[in-house]
């Protein structure tokens, strides 16, 4: 199995973890709701700290929870941990292996902090350090790149915020995510062709705002990783402040922007780069704004926003590995990288 299998594998994974896991969940929730938890700090590396950026903004807007993103080598190098009384210390990783992000949680529990830990691989140094675990249970994933463990840990995540909450409608519309990306991975056909456009790319911005931009940063280390192109993602507020000055005739730009509070903003900075004359890629399910761009891959429509970065990196995934493939490249075995990465 390659990195095109674990992709059209997505919406079983997803399915599987929610059918599987849902009741663990939910009773995760309800210990941690009898604790005073105030804020949570999570640690990650990689693929599994831009499901940390959506934690970040879910966990905050739905469950107005501040997330900080730990800094592991106060942990681990320095030996210097601060203070954690009132967190909720989070450990995300698919192999559960990475020393760094282990030793926080070690610290978290050792601190009397309620821990949990969110890996592919329960057995792993993190589940085993970790109070609670939830088990993304998305098999092995043989490819060198994350892509099915990426969205099933973004979809364990949502399933948590949405239980913390107590939300049965939120609940409901984890349900319908699945069939949301079996009609994402549908446009395959059309990623393929938009890809040959982008053939002799060396460097890009990936651009959107809010939930989606962990989506923004996934898709550039996707592009990293697989096409060795130089990707750099920005939130469009903060593209405007600064790096916009960059932008000239041709310059490539991939631009996620599922409808939802943040679209306003978004079609306005398509304005922007159009006139400026950027080469523009939109990943959308908003009509206005696909008629508008030179390339287009569009979203299937309906997904809410909060669960949109679950929809829209499948397309991205697919736009990687097709762009990977016309360069030439092996897209399951990229040159350079290992599939468990252990930092101290």
């Amino acid at each position: 199995m390659g990195i095109s299998a674990e992709i059209h594998e997505q919406p079983a994974v997803l399915q599987r973890l929610l059918r599987d896991q849902m009741t663990n969940v939910r009773r995760i929730a309800q210990r941690l709701s009898e604790q005073d938890v105030r804020f949570v700090v999570l640690a990650a590396r990689g693929t599994s700290d831009n499901a940390g950026l959506f934690a970040k903004y879910l966990w905050g807007i739905n469950n107005r929870l501040p997330v900080a993103g730990a800094a592991p080598s106060m942990f681990s190098l320095y030996k210097r941990p601060p203070l954690m009384k009132g967190a909720l210390v989070v450990g995300l990783s698919q192999s559960g292996e990475s020393p760094d992000v282990v030793s926080v949680v070690v610290e978290g529990r050792r601190q009397g902090a309620p821990t949990l830990a969110i890996t592919n691989r329960p057995a792993s140094p993190l589940g085993q350090a970790a109070k609670e675990v939830i088990d993304l249970g998305a098999g092995e994933e043989q490819a060198t790149p994350a892509t099915k463990t990426y969205t099933a840990e973004l979809m364990a995540v949502a399933m948590l915020s949405a239980a913390l909450a107590r939300d049965a409608v939120r609940l409901e519309e984890l349900g319908r995510i699945p069939e949301g990306v079996v009609s994402a991975l549908e446009a395959e056909p059309t990623i393929e062709q938009v890809a040959t456009r982008y053939r002799f790319v060396e460097r890009c911005a990936v651009i959107s705002r809010g939930y989606n931009l962990a989506t923004a940063h996934e898709l550039c280390l996707k592009l990293k990783e697989l096409t060795r192109i130089a990707a750099e993602p920005y939130s469009s507020a903060d593209f405007m402040h600064g790096p916009i000055a960059m932008v000239r005739s041709g310059f490539p730009i991939l631009l996620i922007a599922p409808r939802g509070e943040a679209l306003g903003g978004l079609r306005t900075t398509a304005g922007e780069l159009k006139a400026r004359g950027a080469e523009l890629l939109v990943i959308s399910d908003d009509q206005d704004l696909l008629r508008a761009a030179p390339a287009v891959v569009p979203m299937p429509a309906g997904t809410p926003e909060w669960l949109s970065p679950i929809v829209a990196i499948v397309p991205g995934q697919l736009f990687a590995m097709h762009l990977t493939l016309l360069k030439g490249y092996d897209p399951d075995m990229p040159e350079g990288i290992r599939k468990v990465t252990l930092t101290e």
